[in-house]
C-alpha cells in the first residue's frame, strides 16, 4: 500500500525576507511529520517534501497561506518507502545554482509548453530540443533526438550554451528537465543571450510522466529523482534503480549483478577509488543497518531523545 506522499513544488518570486520564513515552515513541517528538503532564496522556493497526505497537504496550505505562494503549484506521487529520512529547510542565494545573479526567470523565462503538445514540438523541423539535466541523469533516461550538454553541474550550461553551435541551427530551442526549475533558468539566459524563440516543457519530465498515456510517450528509459526512490518512470511508478550508499550515484539492475557490487559499500562507479579502509568503515555501517532492521528499529534517519534511545 503506497502510504506516503511525494510533492514537489517551487516558485520564482521575489522574497526579500527569505531568511524569515525558515523557522515557522521547519515548525510547520515538524509539526505535521514531513520530511524532505526546502529552499530558499531571495530569488523564491523550491523543494520536495513527504509524508502522511494529510500532512503534506497541511504543509502546502501553510505556504499558500502567504500571498507570495498562493499560487504555488505543486506535483504528486505515492510511494510504498519513505522517500526522505530528514527534513532540511535551507538558506541559499539561488533555489537553483545558475551562478548568473543577472538572470530572472521571472521576467524572462521562455515560453511554457503543456505536457500534452510537447509531442508536436518535439515533431517541429524547425526547434532544436535540449535536456539541461546532469550527464548522469541524463544518461537513465531522455527523449529520443534530445541534445545532451554533458555537463556535470547545472552552473556548467551557461557556458556549453554560449559554445554550442547546434543551438543556433534552427530558428527554435526547446528545452527540458525533472521538474521544470532549470529550464526556467536556462530558457531566461538564453533569451539573455538573444534567442527569440524558446520554449521548455511545463512541469518538466515528471509532469509529462503523470500526464502522457506510456503509448503516446516519447520518453526513453527512467527519470532520475533526487530522494530515497531514486527513479521513476510513466505513472510516476518506482522505477528499478538504486542508490549506491557509498558514491551516492544511482545504480542500475546490471550494475548491482556486478562483481564490484557489495550491498552498501562499492559498485561500479566507485570500487576502485574507495579505500579500504572506507570500505570498511562502509560495511560496518551496513552491518548495524541490516541489525537494526533485524531488531525493527530505524536506523538511517533515526531521532534520538537525550538518553539515545532511538524515538
Amino acid at each position: 500500500m503506497a502510504n506516503f506522499l511525494t510533492a514537489a513544488l517551487y516558485k520564482f518570486v521575489e522574497l526579500s525576507d527569505f531568511a524569515d520564513l525558515r523557522t515557522p515552515i521547519l515548525d510547520c513541517c515538524n509539526n505535521n511529520h514531513v520530511t524532505g528538503t526546502i529552499l530558499l532564496a531571495a530569488e523564491g522556493i523550491n523543494g520536495t517534501i513527504a509524508g502522511s497526505p494529510e500532512g503534506v497537504h497541511a504543509v502546502l496550505k501553510f505556504l499558500r497561506s502567504d500571498s507570495r505562494f498562493a499560487d504555488l503549484v505543486h506535483k504528486e506521487s505515492f510511494s510504498e518507502k519513505a522517500p526522505f529520512y530528514r527534513l532540511k529547510v535551507r538558506l541559499r542565494r539561488e533555489i537553483v545554482t545558475m551562478g548568473r545573479p543577472d538572470i530572472n526567470p521571472r521576467l524572462m523565462a521562455g515560453k511554457y509548453v503543456k505536457p500534452e503538445e510537447w509531442n508536436k514540438l518535439l515533431d517541429d523541423p524547425d526547434v532544436v530540443v535540449v535536456d539541461v539535466r546532469n550527464n548522469f541523469e541524463v544518461s537513465m533516461g531522455t527523449f529520443a533526438g534530445a541534445i545532451n550538454p554533458q555537463t556535470k553541474s547545472f552552473s556548467d550550461l551557461p557556458e556549453w550554451a554560449l559554445q554550442e553551435a547546434a543551438l543556433r541551427d534552427k530558428p527554435k530551442v526547446a528545452m527540458f528537465c525533472t521538474g521544470g526549475i532549470r529550464c526556467e533558468k536556462s530558457t531566461a539566459f538564453l533569451r539573455s543571450q538573444g534567442f527569440n524563440e524558446v520554449y521548455h516543457l511545463e512541469g518538466g519530465i515528471l509532469k509529462y510522466l503523470e500526464t502522457v498515456p506510456e503509448a503516446e510517450s516519447r520518453w526513453q528509459g527512467e527519470c532520475f529523482v533526487f530522494d530515497e526512490r531514486v527513479s521513476v518512470v510513466h505513472e510516476l511508478k518506482l522505477g528499478n534503480y538504486q542508490l549506491c550508499r557509498a558514491c551516492r550515484e544511482p545504480i542500475s539492475e546490471e550494475d548491482q549483478a556486478s562483481e564490484l557490487f557489495v550491498l552498501g559499500v562499492s559498485c561500479p562507479h566507485c570500487h576502485d577509488s574507495k579505500t579500504e579502509t572506507k570500505k570498511q568503515g562502509f560495511s560496518e555501517r551496513q552491518r548495524q543497518i541490516e541489525l537494526a532492521k533485524r531488531r525493527n528499529q530505524a536506523h538511517i534517519g533515526a531521532r534520538y531523545d537525550a538518553t539515545g534511545r532511538t524515538r
